[in-house]
């Protein structure tokens, strides 16, 4: 197994969201992630990612750990995006950046500084971050916010071949990906008993585009 999960309770801000959660995900495999706003799919991720503890339960990653997207898309702005990519890729101990460049069709924007990048296009870039880890695990949360149907077609392809190569992926999104191989666990049936009404688990962190 990439990821095993156990019993896992999780809380914001002190209340409780999520408690029993358990699922497990093998080379090979996709989870996508299912709730209302506030039930707490992103306070789950970055618990599993490792970025804030658990109430209690068990989380199992490969060794290497994960490769986590959240929200922000965590870019040096002054770095083009060649340059971005090649900074994550030698951080992981990668070097080449042509299939992450091409998989997300950033070829005419490589020599673009990201802080010149449509949102779309910081998002595309954000993404192929991922393609550059080497890390089998992939968490992503809402991973299609402001990219176009094309874009979102070219990121599922992204993710089919990741599966392909054997590795995982774990996905929070109300976006139909189009990836009839991918399960959905609904987290409504693991809301904690005392939970209370959030604002959204969706927060600023300044942490929150990195990867674990």
């Amino acid at each position: 197994m990439l990821l095993t999960v156990a019993d896992l309770a999780v809380a914001r801000g002190g209340i409780a969201l999520l408690e029993g959660v358990a699922f497990a995900l093998a080379p090979g495999q996709a989870l996508i992630l299912r709730g209302p706003n506030g039930i707490g799919k992103t306070t789950l991720l970055r618990v599993i990612a490792g970025l804030q503890p658990a109430l209690r339960g068990r989380v199992e990653l490969p060794p290497e750990g994960a490769a986590y997207a959240g929200h922000a898309d965590g870019l040096k702005a002054t770095l083009t995006v060649a340059e971005n990519l090649a900074f994550w890729a030698r951080i992981y101990g990668q070097r080449d950046t042509a299939p992450a460049i091409a998989a997300m069709d950033l070829g005419a924007l490589a020599d673009r500084p990201a802080q010149n990048l449509s949102a779309g296009q910081k998002r595309r870039l954000g993404l192929a971050r991922l393609l550059v880890t080497g890390r089998r695990l992939w968490l992503l949360d809402e991973p299609t916010v402001s990219l176009d149907a094309a874009s979102v077609a070219m990121f599922a392809a992204s993710v089919r071949a990741h599966l392909a190569a054997g590795g995982a992926a774990l996905m929070a999104t109300h976006i139909d990906l189009g990836l009839a191989e991918a399960a959905t666990l609904d987290l409504a049936r693991f809301r904690a008993k005392r939970s209370a009404p959030g604002r959204g688990d969706g927060f600023e962190d300044p942490f929150d585009g990195a990867f674990a």
